[in-house]
């Protein structure tokens, strides 16, 4: 890669959200927005290459999808309106605050995931708008056609538009309510940079989970008592804290029982663990926890550990017991049996993870689990063929490279 598509790689990754922000704020139009982000970008690549990287790369794209947003609307704009256009053109005066944390991307996330929406609209359009994916990469994070991907983000910015939904922060007194959809929409983002998607972008992408934190932690700001928007910080900080452990030097994916303990960020874990103990404490008062509380207090016994051998699994699988009361997805029972392999063996998980194969037969990670439990049960024959459908399913590239290595460990 040359210096100058390295430098557009990395302005991407950090600056994408933050221009499409700013031009949502400026123009009131998703479309605009992204067209015009998506054009800077493209410009940079030829531009830079004649001229050389500019000092401010965030700065230049901004300016330039700006100039892009003007000349697209003055194109569709057949009306000839001059006062209009100088207005847009030199009117730099910055915009009032629109909610307690004046921040683009928080409110471009709240227009993103406007209630009018359904759920997938909502974490497909702010995949899109903020983590910057492309829709392949958002169709495989949801399992779905890449044509039908383009279909629902499409439709989404159209019933924003046709809707008038504002781009601003929700009042105070629908703060609440509004959140939790937020919450998903980050705990996606997240997921899908601690564990890429797509075939062709880095297998881990830090750019991703540090907004995702990011953004929670602002959120954390406007909600200090809200258990699941802590819940959620800690669950991110926990396994963030595993990252710099996560794949090896020859770019294979390192799972958690294979991983360098001494290699996890202890600072994120500390700070982890102690949003841990204070939602316990709630708890303790009689404050029911909710998914993500129970999620991080999960990960907050795999980082005490020591060691793979030093899990506490019955404490894993109480709360696994517990989580399955609130969310009794397919993927939740699937980790679950994780946790009954190690306490009742593999022959009792895999009893339980075959019941999950037609919730979870175009899953890899269905296939990958069943894989491993029949490794252990010297099944050498079956558990080739799950890992080849596991690996035919994976779009990582770092996860693909640790499933072959433990197929062709084989006998």
């Amino acid at each position: 890669m040359s210096d100058v598509e390295e430098a557009n790689t990395r302005a991407h990754h950090e600056e994408w959200a933050r221009v499409v922000a700013a031009l949502a704020r400026r123009f009131g139009d998703l479309d605009i927005a992204e067209e015009a982000a998506a054009e800077a970008f493209a410009t940079a690549v030829e531009r830079w290459r004649a001229d050389g990287v500019p000092p401010n790369p965030g700065g230049w794209l901004t300016t330039t999808a700006n100039r892009k947003a003007i000349d697209r609307i003055r194109r569709e704009n057949k009306r000839d309106d001059k006062h209009k256009e100088a207005q847009m053109l030199h009117d730099n005066t910055p915009p009032e605050p629109l909610g307690a944390i004046d921040d683009d991307r928080l409110r471009l996330i709240f227009t993103c995931c406007h209630p009018a929406l359904a759920m997938e609209a909502r974490v497909a359009l702010t995949l899109r708008m903020l983590g910057g994916l492309t829709v392949p990469e958002i169709a495989r994070a949801f399992l779905v056609a890449d044509s039908a991907m383009e279909q629902r983000i499409t439709r989404a910015k159209a019933k924003i538009k046709a809707a008038r939904i504002p781009y601003r922060m929700p009042s105070a007194g629908d703060l609440p309510a509004r959140v939790s959809g937020v919450l998903a929409v980050l705990f996606l983002v997240f997921n899908e940079g601690y564990l890429a998607s797509g075939p062709d972008t880095d297998p881990v992408r830090h750019d991703l989970t540090a907004e995702a934190i990011r953004l929670t932690h602002l959120i954390r700001a406007l909600l200090p008592d809200d258990g699941e928007v802590a819940g959620l910080l800690a669950l991110m900080l926990l396994i963030e804290a595993r990252r710099p452990a996560r794949v090896s030097a020859s770019g294979e994916l390192v799972a958690l029982d294979e991983q360098d303990r001494g290699a996890w960020d202890a600072a994120l874990i500390a700070e982890g663990h102690r949003l841990v103990r204070e939602r316990l404490a709630a708890a303790a008062a009689g404050v029911a926890p909710g998914r993500y509380q129970i999620l991080a207090a999960i990960n907050a016994v795999h980082t005490s550990a020591r060691d793979m051998r030093d899990t506490d699994w019955s404490q894993v699988l109480a709360l696994y017991d517990q989580l399955v009361r609130l969310d009794s997805s397919p993927v939740i029972a699937l980790n679950r049996a994780i946790a009954v392999a190690e306490i009742d063996g593999p022959e009792v998980a895999l009893a339980a993870v075959n019941r999950l194969d037609g919730a979870l037969a175009g899953y890899h990670a269905y296939h990958a689990a069943r894989a491993d439990l029949l490794r252990r049960l010297g099944r050498s024959q079956q558990s080739r063929a799950a890992y080849d459908r596991a690996i035919e399913l994976a779009g990582n590239t770092a996860e693909i490279a640790n499933l072959t290595r433990r197929r062709d460990q084989l006998r």
